[in-house]
Parts: structure tokens; sequence; C-alpha cells
């Protein structure tokens, strides 16, 4: 990302802290931007000082971050600041000697400090710093030398505490701090996101910063954005079920059903890789994408018809044994044309289909109609739900495959929800026929109807 120039209307806010801690892996959580900076478990990835804007929901600049160099020689710079600078001068002052002697290459500094002299200077100009803490750390004599160098600045501090999913040693920290009157912190996990988390933290920046506007403002409309996101998300689901329920194809009872089988289930495929794609974007995942060698999202690999994915969500199917033998994608269709017959397999579940005749001269002519059965369907809301609340607790710094876990079913397969049982009657809505032509506004208003059943199963995750 371009670096933005700052305005003076934005709150500038120094995100500081020891090398490898996390401190570009906090920038890319809170600007919800995984391409931000370069993350990996190697230190001193930051060079330079880098700034960038959050923006308001109408493009007013609020706040500035500067992501930082690690401070790799903090007990140098006290040693410096020991020995060669006034100590009845105020913190500020000894900090800007020290600046002055970096620039003059002094002969007293013993090594380059250019890298601690730039975390300086941009600690120096900001409102108030961010002091990345990895939690899983002990408490070394080098962050207490860091804590040192931050409080000379006369800047408020606002300790966060990175990785606290694996951390032992919060209550250590916690200690250390309170000894240094830093009594107010943050956790704030970069890979194992918490929506609260990130609200507790604008609200101590705030109470830091006298509640300076800017930052309430940001944090009521992070707020909002966020129950927006929820209800765009869930919306996108449901509109997306209610096309696949709304997918059917006519079929003669004496053909060989492999041709429409085969091409009823690419297109739900295509669909659902869609809306995965809708939910990655919606959510600024945008690097995270599927693909074969190694699939994005784990389990992906498992065919949606595939009747052992079922029971893996507990969900039931009907037809009896029959059915079981002849679900998934893993068998030979081909056998159910000539040699069975597709009316053997009418009143059960054909490779995730299900026949009926819906008209009376359908049933004369031995013509069936073929949807996407009640089992497959709860699968595929089970797998999206799935899915949105893997993203909405996934940090933009983690690096690793998305892997989307199992929840509980949104319904139990023989009790779809009345807009899914109205949607099989109503063809004409979905966009799986055809090329994926838009028919949302078609589906409009049982998907909003479908939109308030998932968001209440989503509460209740």
């Amino acid at each position: 990302m371009s670096v933005h120039h700052t305005t003076t209307q934005s709150s500038k806010i120094c995100v500081i802290g020891h090398t490898n801690v996390g401190k570009t892996s906090l920038m890319r959580t809170l600007l919800r931007d995984s391409d931000f900076g370069e993350v990996k478990n190697s230190s001193a990835t930051t060079r330079h000082v880098s700034a960038v804007q959050i923006l308001g929901n109408h493009q007013e600049p609020l706040v500035v971050l500067y992501d930082t160099p690690g401070l790799e020689d903090a007990a140098g710079v006290m040693d410096f600041l020991q020995l060669y600078t006034d100590g009845r001068a105020d913190g500020v002052e000894r900090l800007m000697a020290f600046l002055a002697a970096v620039d003059n290459q002094d002969d007293r500094l013993q090594a380059d400090y250019s890298q601690e002299a730039k975390v300086i200077r941009s600690l120096l100009s900001s409102d108030v710093a961010l002091y990345v803490i990895d939690a899983r750390e002990p408490v070394l004599s080098k962050y207490k030398d860091e804590l040192a160098i931050l409080a000379n600045s006369g800047v408020p501090i606002l300790p966060v505490f990175n990785f606290t999913s694996a951390a032992n040693q919060p209550n250590a920290w916690r200690e250390m701090l309170g000894r240094r009157a830093l009594h107010i912190s943050s956790s704030f996990d970069t890979v194992a996101f918490d929506f609260d988390n990130e609200m507790a933290l604008w609200s101590n920046l705030s109470l830091l910063l006298q509640h300076d506007v800017n930052i309430t403002t940001l944090k009521q409309q992070r707020h909002d954005n966020w129950q927006e996101l929820l209800e765009q998300g869930s919306l996108l689901i449901a509109d997306f079920l209610i096309n696949v329920a709304a997918f059917s194809k006519k079929i003669d009872e004496r053909s060989d059903p492999k041709p429409v089988l085969s091409a009823m289930q690419n297109a739900v495929r295509q669909a659902e890789q869609i809306l995965q794609q809708q939910l990655l974007a919606l959510y600024r995942f945008y690097q995270d994408t599927l693909n074969d060698d190694s699939p994005a999202i784990t389990g992906e690999v498992q065919d949606i018809f595939d009747s052992q994915l079922l029971a893996q969500y507990g969900i039931r199917t009907a037809g009896g044994s029959l059915a079981g033998m002849i679900i998934g994608a893993g068998i030979d269709v081909a056998t159910l044309g000539t040699s069975l017959g597709l009316g053997t397999a009418i009143g059960g579940v054909l490779g995730g289909l299900l026949p009926n005749s819906n008209t009376l001269k359908d049933k004369a002519l031995g013509i069936q109609t073929l949807n996407i059965d009640d089992a497959t369907l709860t699968l595929l809301a089970a797998r999206s739900q799935s899915l949105h609340y893997v993203l909405r607790h996934r940090g933009h710094a983690s690096i690793d495959a998305i892997d989307n876990k199992q929840h509980a079913l949104p319904w139990q397969s023989n009790a779809l929800p009345a807009s899914l049982k109205k949607a099989r009657t109503q063809p004409n809505y979905s966009s799986l026929h055809d090329n994926y032509h838009d028919k949302a506004p078609l589906r409009r208003d049982l998907a909003d109807d479908l939109a308030e059943v998932l968001l209440d199963h989503y509460q209740k995750l």
C-alpha cells in the first residue's frame, strides 16, 4: 500500500515495539488490509516508517497509523541517554540529544542507531503510541528499556498484547506495566480476531486522548459497519440458497440421468465457489483464493455431494437404503439410466437431487423435475454459515489457510425454512439455468426472509 500524506485533522498513532512482536500484523488488522507491509516469521521485517490513513465513511481522514521498525538495541539507546545526556533535563530534551548525535554521526555512538532514531522521531510527532507486546514472551530487560525510552517522550502509551490466544505471560507483563504507571492495556490478537477487543482498543485510545473526536467517530463507524457486514454476508448466503433451491431441471424417467445430474451438480458447485469469493471480498480477504494445489478453505476438496460429508455434519438423508447407495459423485451414475431407470429412484435422493412430478401432465408423460434436495441445501447453508463465522474471527495478519470449521446446523434437513420451500415453486427465480444471469431482484423478498433466519442462527454460534 502506498504511503498517504497526513493531515493536521488526523489523530496520529505510532505503532511501536520490539522486533517481530506483530506491529505490521496489528496494522493489517486495523486497516483490514492483508497486503499492508510484509509479515514473516523472521526479525526486522519492517525497515522504514510507513504512514497510512484510516478514512471515515465519507472519506474524511480520521486516523493516521505509523508502522515503525523494531527497537533492536534499546539497551544501547538507554546507555547513551544515561552517559551522555543531562539527567536534569526532561525526557524529550534527552531524546532530542540522542537524535542529534545520530544525525551528526557522533563518535560516542558505538553502533548504527538509524532504526531507533526513526522510531523515536515518529513517536515524538504522534499523539499516542501503541506499544505492541508478544504476550507469549517473558518480561525481559530489553522490554523494560524500551518502555523507559517511550516514557521519556511524554506521549501517552497504550500497551497492546498480541498473540493472546497462545499467551502464558500476561500476569507478569501486567505487573511490570503497572509499576511503570501503565495501568490501561488492550488485548488484540491479530490472528484470532475478536471485534470486541478492537472496540476496547479504540475506547482506551479515546480515553488516553481525552475523548478524541476522531477516535470516537472511528469507533462508532467501525461498530456500525461491522453490523452491516454481518447483515450483508447473511443476505449473500440467503440469496445463494434461494437461488439453489429454485434451481430445477426436467428429465424423462427413461433417460440416462447422468448428463443432467452432472450439469446440476456442477452449477451448484460453481455457485458455492462464487459465494465463497463474495464473502472473502466482503471482509477484504482478497488474497485468500482457492486453488488446486493448496486450497485456501480447508475441506473444499471434499465434494458437497459426498454422502460422507453429509454424515460429518450430522445430516440425515431421506429415501432409505437406495438413497444411501446412489448419493454422491463417486458412483457410476450411468447405470441409473437404462439398467435401473430414473423411476427407480423416485421418492429418494439422486446425487443430491430430489425428483418429483410437478404437474399431472408431467406425471402422465413420465417427466420428472429435479431439484436440489433438503439435505444438500442444509449442508450448503451450514458450510456458508461456518465460513461467515470464520471470516468474522480472522485477523488480516493471518497467513494460514482458512479452516472452515463445522458448526451447528442452521436447521434440520427435514425442516427447511418456508422461504426455501417456496423457492422450489419458483424455478424462474434461479440464475443457475442460463449462465448465471442475475435474477436477484426476483429472489429478494425470499432472500430477505431467509437472511433473518440466518442472522438468528449466527447469533447462536
